[in-house]
């Protein structure tokens, strides 16, 4: 299969698309209709008989021993049914569990939901109430009684690390290369990537740059807030209704925090207002199930937006070191890094993810890579898009440009020169399939924007790469062929960005029928197979692939029906277009509608089934060109142009992979420019507001073009490659680059705020 590039300028729908009716095609979503029209229904939106209404008290203090909980005064105020604590979860020793983008331990998994012992961030779960109204929950809580021991916050992630410190955790002892120790810190583990030998290697190169970079804890921004309504029924059984990235992995949490069989657990997905990794972990559905068993009623508790903020996780801020070295012909020969990642109030940030991105789109002889995870007084942290990319890239890709310039070479030639390629390995490892890298770094520069005029005082252009590695994971579907020769098609992964639409085109390539007579629906835990969470830019990847798996039975199925109807066997009939033919009679052919009204006749439903397992991921890239202008007096920046290149593999719905591209850039640039937690002396969190932590809004940004790099990916079936994350790794770094251009300024502690740009210009 060749390699192509469409851009949102270019890209039209034709009947053939790179030899397919429907994929790279741009039809309606599915879902469309109901969402604009408000029919669509969201987790806040379910009403059960006898609902009631939960609220959860949480922690004023960052860091602060329980001494007692007095719950007696909201017990007794008219209107609450309930009162649950830590008391109430069963006790849970150490045991790791897989969730998707991560692995969490059960035990701090419990303590998140409800702090038990101590509170480690400000807005740590402490009670909770269920009563007959949202207002008569929100007084009960204020009636708990808490006594606390407050202790000294550690809110930086270097000083979270040095000895004598307060520590989070007493009996946490640090793992390093792979091995406990004895050391009893903040510092959970230690891991390191190697390969070559980097002392030999940084002798060889002419140029050699080490910097330092600071990145803040950033939120990822969801509209909706957490939600979950549960129901304990009288057979012990339990059912929870949710905003969630997967349900499959709800059930799994809320099964081994509430040491339930999982077939005792059924988990709803809702439509989601957006989750970008934020909801994975579960927060509120063990406390909702807790208060229904309590009150013997349902629950359904909201999060206030502050709560969301306060509460749930975001992504880590972090300390990184880069060190890069390369010779005067511009061939990098060395890279060294230290990362040290905040993990938030328990271990496992991404700060792995983070290493394993953060050289990975250069073929580089000598490198190693030390990680730390470093547990502070903040919110645990959670997945965000490419968790633990942005910030490493951030680090390496202003190195990249640094080097570039000492050299004088253009920063995407430079970048042509060092561009890993198919058989290059990772640090880390693995060894590179068929990608596309090089490709998005051509296409950048061809484009009009690399080249276009710049003029105008401190205006200037940055480009920057990114990489995420993508995952595969567990996916199941069912196709249900209908009389009228349509196709109902039931999969477990919650639809966050067109995903219904792309499994749904998956499955109509295959039988030749279009995309709109492929109905898509998701379903819940007791509905369709196991499937793993929406995320890790997997779910056109794996689900897709399931939907076509499940699509190819029915087209077996339909083949051997025709057969039936004709008194052949099915070796005997041909299949293409939605039409079957028969080989000994070429004159005699049946529609797929009408051999799907005649299923009665021949055995009655025709059920495809598949669940898959696949390998063959593809991992992403993309190069991003943005233009700045930065006001000298104030310190603000204003994007001019922005640009984003990525390989897709094939695209199977456009503009939705035009959608993925710009929504990351967007949160690329609130995180380069604006967003960050804002915390007091005591570690309380200032900001937990969309007033006053600032996201970018449309009046902030330029349009975002998006340009397409299809290099099929050999491992999948149609060439896909996840796109959903990588997007969100290069915007600032770029955006820093470009800054330097327009003011002569290196920027390297993100956000890179009208304030820090005021007093950079001010040491220069």
């Amino acid at each position: 299969m060749s390699n192509t590039v469409r851009s949102t300028t270019r890209t039209v729908s034709k009947k053939k698309t790179n030899g397919y009716q429907v994929i790279g095609t741009r039809p309606i979503r599915h879902d469309g209709l109901d969402k604009v029209t408000g029919r669509a229904l969201y987790g806040a939106d379910v009403r059960l008989s006898g609902m009631l209404h939960g609220r959860i008290l949480r922690s004023p203090h960052a860091h602060a021993i329980i001494k007692s909980i007095d719950t007696s005064g909201a017990e007794a105020l008219p209107g609450v049914k309930a009162v649950v604590t830590a008391r109430d979860l069963p006790a849970l020793s150490d045991k790791i569990a897989d969730l998707g983008e991560g692995a969490v331990n059960l035990r701090d998994l419990s303590t998140n939901v409800l702090a038990a012992g101590k509170v480690l961030y400000h807005g740590h779960a402490v009670a909770a109430v269920a009563a007959t109204s949202p207002h008569i929950a929100e007084e009960a809580i204020q009636l708990i009684r808490v006594g606390y021991e407050v202790l000294q916050p550690v809110l930086d992630v270097r000083a979270a690390m040095k000895p004598g410190v307060p520590l989070l955790h007493p009996t946490l002892t640090m793992e390093s290369l792979g091995k406990k120790t004895n050391r009893v810190s903040n510092v959970a583990s230690h891991s390191q990537m190697k390969k070559g030998d980097v002392a030999r290697g940084f002798q060889k190169a002419d140029v050699v740059l080490e910097r330092e970079f600071q990145t803040a804890t950033v939120h990822q921004g969801y509209i909706e807030p957490h939600n979950a309504t549960a129901q304990w029924n009288a057979d012990g059984s339990v059912t929870v209704w949710c905003s969630t990235q997967g349900a499959f992995i709800t059930r799994s949490q809320v099964a081994e925090l509430l040491k339930l069989p999982v077939s005792r657990v059924r988990v709803v997905p809702m439509e989601i207002g957006g989750g970008f990794g934020g909801k994975i972990q579960v927060y509120i559905e063990p406390v909702a199930a807790l208060l229904s068993r309590a009150a013997g009623r349902p629950v359904q508790i909201t999060m206030s937006r502050a709560e969301v903020f306060m509460g749930t996780g975001p992504t880590p801020g972090s300390y990184i070191r880069v060190k890069m070295g390369a010779t005067g012909e511009g061939r990098l020969v060395a890279a060294e890094a230290y990362l040290a990642y905040e993990a938030g109030a328990f271990p496992g940030s991404p700060v792995g993810a983070g290493a394993m991105c953060i050289f990975a789109p250069y073929n580089i002889e000598n490198v190693l890579i030390d990680a730390y995870d470093v547990v502070v007084n903040k919110p645990r942290t959670s997945a965000y898009r490419a968790p633990g990319a942005t910030n490493a890239a951030m680090a390496s890709e202003t190195v990249i440009d640094e080097l570039a310039e000492q050299l004088r070479m253009d920063p995407l030639d430079f970048r042509l020169k060092n561009g890993a390629q198919e058989g290059d390995t990772r640090a880390d490892g693995p060894a590179f399939a068929r990608i596309g890298y090089l490709e998005t770094v051509q296409a950048a520069k061809a484009h009009a924007h690399a080249s276009a005029p710049l003029e105008g005082r401190c205006r200037g252009r940055g480009v920057a790469s990114g990489f995420w590695m993508n995952y595969g994971g567990q996916s199941s579907a069912v196709a249900n062929v209908n009389p009228d020769g349509t196709l109902t098609l039931v999969e477990g992964s919650t639809d966050i960005g067109g995903t219904r639409a792309s499994a749904a085109m998956q499955a109509a390539e295959v039988l030749g029928l279009r995309a709109e007579e492929v109905r898509p629906l998701v379903g819940d835990t007791e509905s369709i197979g196991y499937t793993e969470v929406t995320g890790g830019s997997r779910t056109t990847f794996a689900t897709g692939w399931a939907a076509y798996e499940a699509a190819q039975d029915v087209k077996r199925q339909m083949i051997e029906r025709a057969a039936k109807l004709w008194e052949i066997t099915a070796a005997d009939v041909d299949f293409a277009d939605a039409t079957f033919t028969n080989r000994k009679e070429p004159s005699k052919k049946m529609t797929f509608k009408e051999v799907a009204a005649r299923l009665g006749e021949t055995g009655g439903p025709v059920v495809g089934r598949a669940a898959v397992h696949p390998s063959g991921v593809g991992v992403a890239f993309a190069t991003h060109v943005v233009d700045v202008e930065v006001d000298p007096d104030t310190g603000k920046v204003t994007l001019l142009r922005y640009t984003a290149v990525q390989d897709a593999g094939r695209a199977i719905h456009p503009s939705y992979v035009e959608g993925q591209m710009q929504g990351g850039v967007v949160q690329g640039i609130g995180w380069a420019l604006n967003e960050e937690y804002a915390y007091d002396g005591q570690g309380r969190m200032i900001n937990a507001s969309f007033l006053d932590y600032r996201m970018p809004t449309s009046l902030d940004l330029p349009m975002i073009d998006t340009v397409i790099v299809e290099v099929p990916n050999p491992g999948h079936p149609y060439g896909v490659r996840g796109v959903g994350e990588v997007p969100i790794v290069p915007p600032p770094a770029a955006i820093a680059n470009a800054i330097y251009r327009a003011i002569g300024v290196r920027m390297r502690v993100l956000p890179m705020s009208p304030r820090r740009i005021l007093e950079a210009l001010g040491k220069a």
